[in-house]
């Protein structure tokens, strides 16, 4: 029988511990625990590097010049901050959903609800931002191997963002990116362990391709590239830190592959361990590869040459070289990275709703799970059809400060979550010192993670925070129209 609450308890209220099982659920209509521990590292890997390397530093270069190093630097060192936050979370509540599955544990329902959205508006801005960008690599790899391009109408997307305004281009629309959806989707479908195995054979030729781009731009290194190191902004309180922070904010969307490692809780084979594990080990590897590659690519290109440069890592090696084979080598390695990107961001974002879903917070169709595959099948080609739409008709340059906003307040929530959840375990009695915990108390560690999180956000732009704004504005009126009568909480 439901349970009379006032409006306060319904919106506080908080889902229990979850009990972690070796199998799958009963009757065989749960998700399957078959992912180990390197499979999962490798699904952080691959839904972080690449994105951030490939792609943004279009971005991110004209906003800091030459210190975009020190960008990187800087949203790893607030990603790992957060990092340690999530491992010891995924240790206490070995679920699926991330960071919603946190929220709810420690901070009640509608704050929950509230950080889904910000997860659902993350992965599914980011598959569609990463599946754009692969569009740009096709296209550079079919020039240079078959000297033919996909057609301009083809290739390009209807709604463009430009100095002067948002512009339409009646025709166009850009078909690559969605055909890479597609195939995600269809891989999705055929099950988490499938998909995970595919995904670590990617991220293996990904790194090996990264490894080659470094090797050769290091080749053509230039220290010139580097001066001026900053870029000054007038009125700033330390020079070039408004460049840094607003090129770290967007490029720190590219650490959502941490928050990915976190939704796998419910098919992680012993999450207690692998889960904590697993994020350690994805971000130090990405940390490292990213600051390579940023150096090498600096070092080999001025900064004003990476503005609006589609595909600009093979460029790079193209100029360096004189020649068209490693520009060939390094679109064919992306075009592959990518496809992982994609792949991992579009199962992240499915196994976040099917945690919402099996909490009754939105409709049953996103929990149903295909009883041969386990996999929830309408989920992921919903799912799946909204991306592709999107990667089909928006610049990516609409998407990328969106999908940063996003994954920082998910950052802030599960940063929050750690002394609240050490408290309440205290309180009830059922706190264990076994496992990992963040170093230096419930409040050092979350403390700084939260004020890094929020400085990055403070320097993204006006018209994002008001997107921002207005996508919350939504999440409210979903929870009090459906999330709040529907909720199984109700019925406890």
């Amino acid at each position: 029988m439901p349970v009379n609450q006032s409006l306060v308890q319904k919106l506080t209220r908080t889902k229990p511990a979850p009990v972690e099982t070796d199998a799958t659920s009963l009757h065989g209509e749960g998700l399957s625990r078959s992912i180990g521990l390197f499979s999962l590292t490798m699904i952080g890997v691959g839904a972080t590097i690449g994105t951030g390397i490939f792609f943004t530093m279009v971005e991110a270069v004209p906003k800091a010049g030459p210190s975009v190093v020190l960008s990187f630097l800087l949203a790893a060192l607030t990603a790992g901050l957060t990092a340690l936050c999530y491992a010891e979370l995924s240790f206490r509540v070995p679920a699926a959903g991330s960071a919603y599955s946190f929220a709810y544990r420690t901070l009640g329902e509608f704050m929950a609800f509230i950080v889904a959205f910000c997860l659902l508006l993350e992965y599914g801005l980011a598959a569609s931002a990463t599946a754009i960008g692969w569009s740009d690599y096709l296209n550079n790899f079919l020039v240079n191997a078959f000297h033919w391009q996909i057609p301009e109408h083809l290739r390009a997307p209807m709604i463009v963002s430009t100095p002067n305004g948002t512009v339409w281009n009646t025709g166009h629309f850009n078909l690559p990116p969605v055909i890479l959806v597609v195939l995600c989707c269809f891989l999705l479908v055929r099950g988490a362990k499938e998909s995970a195995t595919a995904n670590a054979v990617m991220v293996l030729i990904k790194l090996a391709i990264l490894i080659f781009f470094a090797a050769i731009a290091f080749s053509g290194f230039d220290t010139n590239n580097f001066t001026p190191f900053l870029k000054h902004s007038p009125g700033e309180w330390l020079p070039g830190a408004t460049g840094i922070a607003a090129a770290a904010g967007t490029v720190f969307f590219s650490f959502i592959g941490l928050d990915t490692i976190a939704t796998a809780g419910e098919e992680v084979r012993n999450p207690k361990r692998n889960v904590p594990i697993g994020i350690i080990s994805a971000l130090v590897i990405v940390t490292v590869f990213y600051m390579l590659v940023a150096m090498a690519a600096m070092g080999a290109q001025p900064a004003h040459k990476f503005e609006g440069q589609a595909a600009g890592l093979s460029v790079i090696l193209q100029n360096v070289t004189g020649q068209a084979w490693p520009a060939l080598v390094l679109s064919a390695g992306a075009v592959i990275s990518v496809f992982s990107v994609t792949l991992v961001t579009i199962y992240g974002q499915t196994r976040i709703l099917y945690a919402i879903a099996k909490d009754g917070l939105v409709p049953k169709t996103f929990q149903s799970v295909n009883p041969k595959s386990h996999a929830p099948v309408a989920n992921t080609v919903i799912v799946s059809l909204v991306v592709g739409a999107v990667a089909g008709l928006v610049d990516s340059t609409f998407l990328w400060d969106m999908v940063s906003m996003g994954t920082l307040t998910a950052f802030i929530v599960v940063s929050v979550a750690v002394p609240v959840l050490r408290s309440k375990e205290r309180a009830a009695g059922t706190y264990t010192k076994g496992g990992f915990r963040v170093p230096f108390g419930p409040y050092l560690v979350p403390g700084l993670s939260i004020l890094a999180c929020a400085y990055l956000m403070i320097n993204l732009s006006h018209a994002t925070k008001v997107i921002f704004t207005i996508w919350m504005g939504v999440a409210v009126i979903t929870y009090f129209i459906y999330g709040i009568r529907n909720s199984r909480l109700n019925k406890v």
